[in-house]
C-alpha cells in the first residue's frame, strides 16, 4: 500500500468570455460536450453545482467500470471553483483529488488557472498522467466555448 502526493498546475487561454469558460463547467449541458468520450456516455451522470453539490459519473471506460465522484465546495460564479473527487478504475481506488479552477479576464478572452493536489494510491496512476488527461480534457474544453 503506497500513496504518492504531488501537485500540478495547467494554464490555458480561451477566445471566449469568463462566462462562457465557467458556464463549460457550471452547465450539464456544456459540460457534456467536452468531459469523458463523447461516443461512450457514462451510464449514470448526476450533476448538482452548487456549494456542497456533487457529480458524480460512472460509466465504461477502456472496457472498465470508471467512477468520479465530486463534491463542491466552493463556487464564486465566473471566477473560481474548488471540488474534491475520487477517481475509481475497476476495482481501483486511483485517487483522491483537491482541484481549483481560476477564471481571469485576458484580452483575448480567458485565462484559465487549474492546480490540483492529489494523492494517488498503490501505483494505479501518477501525477504525469493525471496532468497530461486533464491537460487533454482543457483542450477538448475549447472546442466547446470557442466555436
Amino acid at each position: 500500500m503506497t500513496v504518492t502526493h504531488a501537485t500540478f498546475t495547467l494554464e490555458r487561454e480561451y477566445a471566449a468570455t469568463p462566462t462562457r469558460v465557467f458556464a463549460g463547467f457550471s452547465s450539464k449541458e456544456q459540460r457534456e460536450r467536452w468531459f469523458g468520450d463523447p461516443s461512450q456516455p457514462p451510464a449514470v451522470w448526476d450533476f448538482d453545482f452548487r456549494e456542497g453539490g456533487r457529480e458524480y459519473t460512472s460509466g465504461e471506460f477502456h472496457g472498465q467500470l470508471s467512477i468520479f465522484d465530486a463534491m463542491f465546495h466552493d463556487i464564486v460564479e465566473n471566477e473560481r471553483i474548488v471540488f474534491s473527487y475520487n477517481l475509481h478504475v475497476g476495482d481501483a481506488k486511483l485517487s483522491s483529488s483537491l482541484q481549483t479552477l481560476e477564471f481571469f479576464a485576458a484580452p483575448t478572452g480567458t485565462r484559465l488557472l487549474l492546480t490540483e493536489h492529489g494523492a494517488y494510491f498503490d501505483g494505479h496512476d501518477t501525477w504525469q498522467v493525471r496532468r497530461d488527461g486533464t491537460a487533454g480534457l482543457l483542450e477538448a474544453l475549447a472546442s466547446a466555448v470557442e466555436n
